[in-house]
């Protein structure tokens, strides 16, 4: 089940398909390699899709809802927050795993108010709540039966905020949505090694199988009906074994990996457990199969401003995109740069003319509350969806490609047109806007009734519209009937 790196030129090139893993390994001839060449040999495991995966009714209806909601708030907590320099102090600060095994018990959330978290959130425009079950550093976040390295048996605090946070979640009618890391710094068994947690002091030896069979077990319990009905898993990690970051394999294919992950395999235990349970990866590259949406990383689909998206293809699921109110994405203390509501404003629209998702992160304190700086801006984001909802709930990408004045979103009843930017006015006012050759400038209205506007077809046919110049400068948005 390889593929040899070295020596390629002097060996022929069989394909296995076994498992349904596509497996390049090399046919004999009559040249041996040397002994160099050998010692560069890598184990490159490239998938491809078993078998096709049908979704059943309740998951395309799922699938519909995901789409339909467009607003979601995401949610890094855990241990970590203790240090208050983000969710990946463990990698970067090159932390040993029994020096992180002396967070736990200085994690204590006794601040932490579910109901009060869902009411902000839900006050915001969030339809659903993505929340961290377990992140890189292996810190289950609810109380495990597999392992004691949770918040239930290694913290004073003791209890399973992913419960609370559940209960509360069906009570004020929001889903909820589990972020689990596939890559793990502090379990034994995740071995080989990615390119991260290299610094961990762990033996260097493990039982792969062992470990997707532990993170198995922790998806079961998390989906075996404790915590009702999960409206999706959002998985992260695949990258950290994709050959091409590794120096001995940087000419692998995107798809290679330098280990089964056995995707299909925990893809179909999630659905047998939840059908309607949605499954993404964040694995930059296209979707497989088994997933029912796809996620960009502080990218919008189609662009790779981020750096994440290179390999990335647009595939047909419905789409999300994620991004932090500041910086970091769990607790930073130093991290000031928070966003301003406007940009936020105007990211969430750009991804609904994009046909996607925005999944909005914020960073819980270790005591279990919300900084106010992230509060004060979700509430904003609130009130302009309050009076905006209409061009942004339940809507599609619309019929004109973004442009450089906004984007547009579709209802079967209408188009809604949203000016981001103004700046090409001329200088009486007008704006020509690309792409509109197709719309009857006398169907047009400003959604907002108390702004006026006005409109007319251009020599080129585009719509032309003219606003006072104190209009929102945030989104002005406007409504063509069908």
């Amino acid at each position: 089940m390889m593929w040899r790196k070295g020596g390629l030129a002097a060996v022929g090139l069989g394909m296995l398909l076994l498992g349904g893993w596509l497996t390049l390994a090399t046919a004999a001839t009559d040249a041996e390699p040397d002994a160099e060449a050998i010692a560069a040999e890598e184990l490159v495991v490239e998938p491809v899709d078993e078998a096709p995966y049908v979704p059943t009714p309740i998951n395309l209806a799922a699938r519909t809802w995901f789409q339909d909601a467009r607003f979601g708030v995401f949610i890094h907590w855990g241990t970590y927050s203790v240090l208050g320099r983000g969710e990946w102090a463990m990698n970067i600060e090159k932390i040993s795993a029994a020096d992180y095994e002396k967070l736990p018990p200085q994690f204590n959330p006794e601040k932490f108010d579910a109901a009060q978290w869902v009411a902000t959130f839900k006050k915001a425009g969030a339809k659903y709540i993505t929340i961290t079950s377990k992140h890189h550093d292996g810190f289950g976040m609810w109380d495990s039966k597999v392992s004691d390295w949770d918040i239930v048996d290694r913290t004073p605090y003791k209890r399973d905020v992913l419960k609370q946070l559940a209960n509360e979640c069906e009570k004020q009618g929001i889903k909820l949505f589990f972020y689990h890391s596939q890559l793990d710094w502090h379990h034994p068994d995740y071995y080989p090694r990615g390119m991260t947690g290299r610094d961990t002091k762990r033996p260097e030896a493990g039982d792969w199988n062992k470990y997707i069979a532990y993170m198995d077990a922790q998806l079961t319990e998390l989906l075996g009906g404790e915590y009702g009905q999960i409206g999706g898993i959002w998985f992260d990690g695949w990258w950290d074994q994709q050959s091409k970051r590794f120096d001995e394999t940087k000419d692998a294919g995107p798809l290679a990996t330098n280990i089964d992950w056995h995707l299909r395999q925990t893809y179909d235990l999630i659905h047998a457990l939840q059908p309607a349970c949605l499954i993404g990866a964040n694995h930059h590259v296209r979707p497989f199969a088994g997933e029912d949406f796809q996620m960009y990383e502080r990218d919008l689909p189609g662009e790779n401003k981020g750096g994440h998206s290179g390999d990335a293809q647009v595939g047909k699921l419905p789409l999300e995109t994620c991004d932090t109110i500041n910086g970091a994405w769990g607790y930073n203390a130093d991290d000031k740069n928070f966003k301003a509501v406007p940009e936020l404003i105007r990211y969430l629209v750009r991804a609904a003319g994009r046909d996607a998702n925005f999944l909005l992160n914020v960073g819980p304190r270790p005591d279990g509350t919300l900084d106010p700086e992230s509060v004060q801006r979700l509430e904003g984001i609130g009130a302009w969806l309050a009076e905006f909802g209409q061009s942004i709930y339940g809507t599609r990408g619309g019929p004109i490609a973004p442009q450089s004045w906004g984007v547009s979103t579709q209802t079967p009843e209408k188009i809604y047109l949203h000016i981001l930017d103004r700046s090409q006015a001329n200088d009486g006012g007008w704006l020509a806007l690309a792409g509109t050759e197709h719309l009857d400038a006398g169907h047009v209205a400003s959604v907002d009734d108390d702004l006026q506007i006005a409109t007319r077809t251009n020599g080129d046919g585009l719509l032309e519209v003219k606003l006072a110049q104190d209009a929102d400068a945030v989104d002005v948005v406007l409504a063509v009937a069908k």
